[in-house]
């Protein structure tokens, strides 16, 4: 219990620092740690549940979320996110693992090379509903699938498309939360939970992430630490893709 809460309020402190959630880290660490796959996962989803959500108020109160362009990628994370955790009583934990060791590689990919256009003048105002739509779906499995609430995913996709990136990170933090919230509960469903243990490592991990927040507010450029990050994600990626194939 000591080890899990400290590892989910220092993982969550050092990637606030970035501005990013820190499940895609906590729950491989958890689950090298010895904490079981099955209960790692849903821990990662209730921690991102409660992370995205103040977030997203603040952001609801500033008026700075774009709800029509956010309503097919929450729509579609939603519905999809149950079927990620349902997809884990009969696909491999291997197999599981593969896709996890991934989905590291790509955040750590982004995260360290991945920039944005700086032209304003050229981000699309339009809202589609297609391809959001798409995205979410994908960021839902993930989310359900891996634990890991699927904003990785998300926002630079969606950055791809030419889309505002402050704008992609104001939705990401509110479609986050519903993806989260549709895979713990189809977790809890499904018995693969313990609240004793999840409770205070979610609680751990809020005060963590606000620590971290604040932190990097008053002290640090959220660029450099994200390159930091990036590099944490691709050894993390290393030591499962070694532990899966060595």
């Amino acid at each position: 219990m000591i080890i899990v809460i400290l590892l989910a309020f220092g993982l969550s402190f050092l990637f606030a620092l970035g501005g990013i959630g820190s499940a895609v880290a906590l729950v491989p660490v958890l689950h090298w740690f010895g904490l079981p796959l099955l209960l790692a996962k849903p821990t990662g989803l209730l921690v991102n549940s409660l992370s995205m959500t103040g977030a997203s108020v603040q952001n609801i109160r500033a008026k700075k979320l774009d709800f029509r362009l956010g309503i097919p990628i929450i729509i579609s994370s939603f519905l999809l996110a149950p079927l990620g955790a349902w997809s884990s009583h009969w696909l491999p934990t291997s197999a599981v693992l593969a896709v996890f060791t991934l989905f590291l590689l790509f955040s750590g990919v982004m995260l360290i090379f991945f920039r944005a256009g700086k032209d304003e003048g050229r981000f699309r105002e339009d809202r589609p509903l297609l391809a959001p739509a798409l995205i979410g779906a994908a960021a839902g499995y993930l989310s359900g699938l891996l634990g890991v609430g699927g904003g990785g995913l998300i926002a630079p996709l969606m950055i791809m498309l030419g889309f505002n990136p402050k704008k992609v990170a104001v939705i990401t933090a509110f479609v986050v939360p519903f993806s989260s919230l549709s895979g713990l509960i189809t977790y809890l469903a499904m018995g693969h939970t313990d609240l004793l243990l999840m409770l205070p490592a979610a609680s751990a991990a809020y005060l963590g992430g606000s620590l971290g927040t604040k932190v990097m507010h008053a002290r640090l450029k959220p660029a450099t630490v994200k390159k930091f990050l990036g590099g944490l994600l691709l050894l993390l990626a290393l030591k499962m893709g070694l532990q899966l194939f060595g």
